[in-house]
């Protein structure tokens, strides 16, 4: 009988162009189950002119920790040279980017972040938190204080930063709290003066909210343990569920996704194996605008990402 031979490396190739998290998720699969396969080489190619929003950097930052602690081999190659490396480096990508990742050409010798944090009005630079200990509040203070500097001249500042702040504060110790993973999570801001939005993004590496809630759900026999997974989300950003007996424990995703309806927010939601978007009307996120795709390859922990109007 004939040897079937695996190929022992696999390609995330991300094109020329803007890529958000749908083009980014169509670059996923046709790469293969990197995480999930016999893999043993993993290379993300990134094309000449290529940008990624910033909910996409912290999605191949995570994913390229997730392939260090397989022990995986992986290269990170940028086709059109140092220019395209310019904004990760001011994000502060290369700071957080495990030193075991081969990158050509060469990482920059020096952060631009570290040179210029804070220096930029539109945008937070990449902060580190833990997966498994909540968010210190200057780490969320800073953050919200990016947005009111960038909107500074706008007439609802206050609401703005109280909104980003606390958006921010219940995303990231949401994540924290159900993550169970020793790695770091991640968190960023930009403001995007063309579509006049702010993009807030939070990312880990842990199990994933729903892989986390359901078993506990069940164990207290909530109803909510039956619904599937894109209802549960649903919920969860509308009514909040609680893993634990103390209800308001629950509360926090909700108390994000209301801040964030005032802005006509979209909330893009990434699991280890399925992407939900969630788009507003009336003033709250309905069932019937929930857009889910299933059975994608794996990319461990929770990637949470809101998209807020400022138009």
């Amino acid at each position: 009988m004939a040897t079937v031979l695996r190929p022992s490396e696999c390609t995330l190739l991300l094109p020329k162009g803007w890529i958000n998290p749908r083009k980014f998720e169509d670059a996923f699969e046709r790469c293969g189950d990197a995480l999930g396969a016999s893999f043993t080489t993993v290379v993300v190619r990134i094309a000449a002119g290529t940008k990624m929003t910033i909910d996409v950097i912290l999605r191949v930052l995570s994913f390229c920790n997730q392939v260090v602690a397989m022990t995986k081999r992986i290269l990170l190659v940028f086709e059109g040279g140092h220019e395209d490396t310019g904004y990760l480096d001011r994000m502060g990508f290369f700071e957080h980017l495990p030193r075991s990742v081969e990158v050509s050409p060469a990482r920059p010798l020096f952060s631009r972040a570290a040179l210029h944090r804070g220096g930029n009005a539109t945008l937070v630079e990449i902060e580190r938190f833990s997966g498994t200990v909540a968010a210190e509040m200057s780490l969320i203070a800073r953050l919200g204080a990016a947005v009111q500097h960038s909107c500074a001249t706008r007439g609802d500042v206050a609401q703005i930063y109280s909104s980003v702040s606390t958006i921010f504060s219940e995303l990231i110790n949401n994540v924290a709290e159900h993550s169970k993973s020793p790695l770091d999570g991640y968190a960023a801001l930009q403001r995007y003066q063309r579509g006049n939005e702010v993009r807030i993004a939070v990312s880990d590496s842990g199990i994933g909210i729903i892989e986390s809630l359901r078993p506990a759900l069940a164990a207290k026999a909530d109803p909510a343990a039956n619904f599937n997974d894109v209802d549960l989300l649903v919920e969860m950003f509308r009514k909040g569920i609680s893993r634990l007996d103390n209800q308001d424990r629950g509360n926090g995703l909700m108390v994000s996704a209301a801040h964030a309806i005032q802005f006509q927010a979209e909330l893009d939601i990434r699991l280890p194996r399925q992407r939900t978007l969630l788009k507003p009307a009336n003033d709250q996120y309905p069932q019937n605008m929930a857009y889910s795709t299933a059975g994608l390859p794996l990319l461990w922990g929770t990637h949470l990402s809101f998209a807020l109007k400022l138009a």
